[in-house]
């Protein structure tokens, strides 16, 4: 019988495997990197922006800043007019200053003199021939175009004197101040150019 040769199994405890050059480098050039330190100036950075962030308010400092802020002067007389598609909202104060339509003074808004004129009438029917010397007034006007607007404002103009007075009411009413014109722009309808205007007509 030939001689069969035993195999024997060692244990890999103990044994040191060899590496290559390569591989000893690479490990050696992961040893030698240290450590990245935060940069100083961002530490800086977050230590400003921290002072910056202003601290919540108390109560009192809340209290103070309310008593600070002025009351507005509720004493005040509103009414409103409409003419076609403008609405004019009137607070009248019954002492002397400006009055203002959307911030403007009134002569600069209507620079025309027949609108000048005109919101001026409701005021000369109770006997007040410069509004300015005894009333001011805040006007706020939207929608359709300066005629309408204001016919509008003195619409609520009338509306605001009767509000003061009763007797005002009935001599305005008696001129004819306190009525509401209700005339609108008819409808444009199918087929026509606008409410009643026609194509031509061709016969051949």
């Amino acid at each position: 019988m030939p001689k069969t040769k035993k195999t024997t199994t060692k244990k890999a405890k103990g044994i040191k495997i060899k590496a290559t050059k390569r591989e000893t480098k690479k490990v050696a050039k992961v040893k030698e990197k240290p450590v990245k330190k935060a940069p100083a100036k961002k530490v800086e950075e977050i230590k400003v922006v921290e002072e910056a962030i202003p601290a919540p308010k108390t109560e009192e400092v809340v209290k103070e800043e309310i008593k600070k802020i002025k009351p507005l002067n509720k004493n005040f007389i509103s009414a409103s007019g409409r003419r076609k598609t403008a609405t004019a909202r009137v607070f009248l104060w019954e002492e002397k200053g400006d009055f203002t339509v959307n911030g403007l003074d009134i002569y600069k808004y209507f620079p025309s003199q027949i609108d000048q004129l005109k919101w001026v009438r409701p005021f000369h029917a109770i006997g007040v021939s410069h509004p300015d010397s005894k009333y001011s007034a805040s006007i706020k006007v939207k929608g359709s175009g300066k005629p309408s607007q204001m016919d509008a404002i003195v619409l609520a103009f009338a509306r605001v004197l009767e509000k003061i007075d009763q007797e005002y009411g009935k001599t305005l009413r008696k001129l004819g101040f306190m009525t509401r014109d209700p005339r609108m722009v008819e409808r444009k309808k199918y087929y026509l150019h606008k409410a009643r205007k026609r194509p031509q007509y061709s016969k051949r």
